[in-house]
């Protein structure tokens, strides 16, 4: 592996068991990764965990985090409420590749009623090495951290 991250991820209840497997194959591969929780697949609200995630991320504890819930989108909705977060729910390679290169996510949601573990993992390594592209895409990051500041 050429870049090693430093990843954190956290799941609600619906998503333990997809969260459970991402981190038995990603620390296979020799990503450094951090279970932020749920510790079960009996319990666990998604609010709690997206913003401990996204907090640990922005803080720069972490170089990017990853969220799972059943659909995704509680998961990105929430850590969207973290000033400096910017989590993208991705089902699919292309919607993971565009959320690096356009918007320059440093969080990823997703569903785990809705890809598979194979899937997921695919999409995680696209995600991770995806690339930020500068130039018109700078303007819209700076709005976005203007609508965080009330600008």
């Amino acid at each position: 592996m050429e870049l090693q991250f430093k990843l954190i991820i956290g799941s609600d209840l619906a998503g333990y068991d997809l969260k459970t497997e991402m981190i038995k194959r990603m620390t296979a591969k020799g990503y450094d990764i951090s279970d932020a929780g749920c510790y079960s697949s009996q319990e666990g609200e998604y609010p709690f965990y997206a913003k401990k995630v996204a907090e640990a991320v922005v803080k720069g504890d972490y170089d990017r985090g990853i969220l799972i819930c059943g659909t995704g989108q509680g998961m990105a909705i929430a850590a969207n409420k973290v000033k400096g977060a910017r989590a993208a729910l991705c089902y699919l390679p292309f919607t993971a590749i565009m959320s690096r290169e356009h918007n320059n996510a440093n969080i990823l949601t997703t569903g785990a009623w809705l890809v598979s573990a194979d899937e997921f993992e695919k999409i995680i390594e696209i995600w991770l090495f995806g690339k930020y592209t500068p130039g018109k895409h700078d303007g819209r990051i700076q709005a976005l951290k203007d609508i965080e500041e009330g600008r």
